[in-house]
């Protein structure tokens, strides 16, 4: 499916815009980038972060836009599914268009899979760990192992790599989860979530896979989203 899409994510993001056009083969991808410092998001930072988000998303042009991706996941789980859900509704109402959140794409493509217990790999601090699993089991999924690379900065953050991803998956994976997850937009990921598919024998998801997967789902009339 071809597809319009309006991307929102942090300023820092280099990774979800290339990534989403590699899993959406012929779309097109007009992103608004979200200014930020160079720290990561925490809960003190999300209410001017959405205010700013919120502003920024009425400069998409309705004609040229099928779809919005609020393409931070943390900005989404932080908050807990309400927080998250009334952003969505709120950039709805002001693009005029269906919008789906990294956040809630992940908890629809865990779900879709059957997936109750994971193991989860994210670049962030403790306290956005803890908020993750809260959102995470709030939405019926426990969170059987998490490890994370512990970035503090957005520098940081860019320099992780595929292959230290890839290692601290195989590190954080295991044989008693339904599935593990790789949680953060700008953490590159295409290239090795096959390959861990196959040393696992389980699926591999990462915030930019279910995002392209929720989103193609939504247009295609197989996804609920607000609109």
């Amino acid at each position: 499916m071809t597809v319009k899409l309006g991307l929102m994510v942090p300023a820092n993001n280099t990774t979800m815009e290339p990534e989403l056009l590699d899993w959406l083969p012929g779309s097109q991808c007009r992103t608004l980038r979200i200014p930020r410092g160079k720290g990561l998001l925490g809960p003190a930072e999300i209410p001017a972060y959405v205010a700013q988000a919120l502003e920024l998303a009425r400069n998409y042009d309705p004609t040229q836009t099928d779809i919005v991706a609020y393409g931070c996941t943390a900005a989404g789980f932080i908050g807990g599914p309400a927080r998250d859900a009334e952003i969505q509704t709120r950039l709805a109402a002001i693009t005029g268009k269906p919008v789906v959140t990294t956040a809630s794409a992940m908890i629809e493509a865990l779900h879709h899979i059957g997936a109750k217990r994971i193991a989860v790999v994210t670049p962030y601090l403790d306290l956005v760990n803890n908020r993750l699993r809260a959102y995470l089991e709030q939405s019926g999924i426990t969170v059987l192992n998490l490890a994370s690379f512990k970035a503090e900065t957005t520098d940081q953050l860019a320099a992780i790599t595929p292959e230290q991803i890839a290692a601290l998956a195989r590190e954080t994976m295991t044989s008693d989860a339904d599935a593990l997850f790789i949680a953060c937009s700008q953490l590159p990921t295409r290239d090795i979530l096959p390959r861990l598919e196959r040393e696992f024998g389980k699926p591999v998801w990462s915030s930019i896979k279910a995002t392209a997967w929720h989103a193609e789902r939504v247009l295609a009339g197989k996804g609920t989203v607000k609109a």
